[in-house]
């Protein structure tokens, strides 16, 4: 019975009529009848209604809250109804994953998913959790694990629910764009749109078509992205969802900086900024810190410039966000070099200090990606440019012996990941051995490439290790680059192994 005397059957109707109001779009309207509901029903119904108040409030924004709502339904659960575990703490990650508390997220998850695999009737949880891991994987811009992951959901999806199929495609739009296959994600996210059409899911619908805009923006396609993102944007804004209006704010901030309309594009990321601020979601707020940066050079507003990275810096680094922190790094050097005709020694060496350790960090990721053609893409179009603004940055600095260690870096080749290797690659495939002799002892033998056959292999999607350590003259090449990029970005970006040039 519950404590106010009222009965289940009403309680039941309340929540009845909670899930109703969201299917009508109102979710603040949801919110309150499910906050009703918990105030006075009994523990079994207290827990379903806290956990669906709890997903209302995160989809209107307010993170923390939900997270608090949450909590309290987890640790008020009754025994009788730890069949919703799982759920809660799933959707608890959604909300750990908008205000950038990865690690609280997966750790979440994995309880769920350990629960869910002792569980035969919770299918279409198992394809939530799935999802969600994925999303922690791609916010963490582990792409492979991404990918395996995506694929894995999309496979258990089309299985247990198939009206869920867009979410796996969605993760595998995202996950084949950032890994250079744009055409291919383009046809992910509009198959995604449509599989949500299909079954009408307007917010899924929404979100998906402001993800499309998002890869067309990315792509260029700009025309291309006016529609699905301004069809999205006026659901989100008619929902008051903060969270996913600031995304197409942010957007919308971008084509207008791309048009040459700096205050219109400074409006947008302002109102972007308070959007994500107000809903908890700071590392997307960042991520409007760095374009506001942007605006703010052109502008010729370098201190509010420097200002505004620092603080988007501060928050990547915060949240363990090493690549981020690396490309941020990147993308001020290139500020600087562009905020002078003439080389200007204090601008260089900043610029130096900036370029080199996120260059080297930045192609190290290549490294990680599991097959030949995504390490290509990320050469191309992510480490290539930050190498050479690092080779830039050192030639009109004059510094020489900078110059030649980089050259050394690149020219140095990769070795064999030999752990993936005997699983991957047939005992007939050969390569040529060119033997170099290590300044270390090396536990585990490597087959040591020439940086043309390292290609061959990668492109073949043959599994290589992070480049060495070089040693000349008794000392390691860039070894202060290194040092501080592993310490800065927290995250290897060479092998344990030296040899010697």
């Amino acid at each position: 019975m519950a404590a106010t005397g009222r009965t289940s059957d009403s309680d039941d109707e309340q929540l009845t009529a909670g899930y109703a109001a969201y299917q009508r779009g109102e979710v603040g309207a949801a919110l309150e009848i499910f906050e009703k509901v918990a105030a006075g029903a009994a523990p079994r119904l207290r827990s379903a209604a806290l956990i669906n108040a709890a997903s209302m409030a995160d989809e209107l924004g307010d993170h923390r809250r939900a997270v608090t709502l949450f909590r309290t339904a987890l640790v008020e659960m009754p025994a009788e109804a730890a069949h919703q575990r799982p759920a809660a703490l799933v959707n608890l990650s959604q909300a750990f994953q908008h205000l950038g508390e990865f690690d609280a997220a997966q750790d979440v998850l994995e309880e769920a998913r350990e629960l869910l695999a002792e569980s035969d009737d919770q299918s279409m949880l198992r394809v939530a959790c799935l999802l969600s891991l994925t999303a922690v994987a791609l916010h963490r811009q582990q792409w492979a694990r991404a990918g395996e992951l995506a694929h894995e959901s999309l496979g258990v999806t089309e299985r247990f629910a198939p009206e869920l199929a867009g979410h796996p495609l969605m993760n595998l739009a995202a996950c084949s764009f950032e890994t250079g296959r744009w055409s291919l994600a383009i046809d992910f996210a509009r198959q995604a749109v449509a599989a949500f059409e299909a079954v009408g899911a307007r917010d899924s619908v929404a979100e998906s078509r402001q993800n499309l805009a998002t890869m067309l923006v990315r792509a260029g396609q700009f025309e291309e992205a006016e529609e699905p993102l301004r069809a999205s944007q006026e659901f989100f804004e008619a929902g008051d969802l903060r969270h996913r209006a600031g995304v197409g704010t942010k957007t919308l901030g971008f084509l207008a900086e791309r048009r040459g309309e700096l205050a219109s594009a400074r409006a947008y990321y302002e109102r972007a900024m308070a959007q994500f601020d107000s809903a908890g979601a700071v590392v997307d707020a960042a991520d409007v810190r760095l374009r506001l940066a942007t605006v703010a050079w052109a502008a010729g507003d370098l201190a509010r410039g420097e200002e505004l990275l620092e603080a988007a810096f501060g928050v990547y680094a915060a949240h363990g966000l090493g690549m981020h922190c690396a490309q941020l790094d990147y993308w001020h050097a290139e500020l600087l070099m562009s905020s002078t005709a003439q080389p200007d020694p204090a601008l260089l060496g900043r610029a130096i200090a900036l370029a080199v350790p996120a260059a080297l960090a930045i192609d190290a990721v290549r490294h990680t990606l599991p097959n030949g053609n995504q390490r290509e893409h990320w050469h191309r179009t992510v480490a290539e440019p930050a190498m050479w603004l690092a080779f830039r940055c050192a030639a009109l600095a004059g510094d020489g012996q900078l110059v030649i260690d980089l050259i050394d870096t690149q020219c140095a080749g990769t070795a064999l990941d030999l752990t993936a290797f005997a699983d991957t690659v047939t005992p007939a495939l050969e390569f040529q051995l060119l033997d170099p002799t290590p300044a270390a002892p090396i536990s585990t033998p490597a087959l040591q490439l020439g940086a043309a056959l390292a290609d061959v292999a990668a492109a073949a999607g043959i599994p290589v290790s992070p480049p060495p350590r070089l040693t000349e003259g008794g000392r390691i090449v860039l070894s202060e680059f290194i040092s501080y990029a592993e310490q800065r970005y927290g995250r290897p970006v060479r092998d344990h192994r030296v040899i010697a040039l």
